[in-house]
């Protein structure tokens, strides 16, 4: 019977460190949860002030959500307009992928496998937004925007363009 006993220990310590390691994915899990929640929350609160404003904002609504590189890339733009009087940005509201948005339409939120926030507009298109957030205040910014076309991003667009 020693055997026995012997066995049934190394088996219990041999699982100690699996039971710690489901701990610690649980742990991430958690904090992947609740950063998406987060990215969420942070679209969710910038598509419901471009609805309360119908787009009137100044500076417009994802100018105030973006980050520091985002905001650079935009000032481009209100800068180069200014020069030239024309505008290098695109020529649709990105927010609503569309030129005369319906600020009505349903939409859905959630995040994908790379860690975009996708909006679903119901006219059938779909944003994606790329965010940076800061776990010790619970914030999150705009660092970017995919555009439909040639899977180029906002910032891309207007770095390139806007010079």
């Amino acid at each position: 019977m020693p055997t026995y006993k012997s066995l049934t220990l190394l088996l219990t310590i041999g699982l100690m460190p699996v039971g710690h390691a489901i701990a610690d994915v649980s742990k991430v899990d958690q904090k992947q949860n609740a950063m998406a929640n987060m990215k969420i929350a942070t679209i969710t609160k910038m598509y419901q002030q471009d609805i309360d404003d119908q787009g009137m904002s100044n500076p417009v609504v994802l100018q105030q959500y973006a980050d520091a590189d985002l905001q650079a890339a935009m000032q481009l733009e209100q800068e180069y307009f200014e020069k030239t009087q024309t505008s290098c940005n695109i020529d649709y509201d990105v927010l609503w992928n569309s030129q005369d948005p319906d600020y009505m339409q349903d939409k859905n939120f959630s995040i994908t496998d790379q860690g975009l926030v996708q909006v679903s507009l119901a006219q059938g298109s779909d944003i994606y937004y790329e965010l940076s957030c800061d776990d010790n205040d619970k914030n999150c910014q705009v660092a970017d925007v995919v555009l439909a076309q040639d899977d180029k991003t906002l910032r891309q667009h207007l770095l390139e363009n806007c010079r």
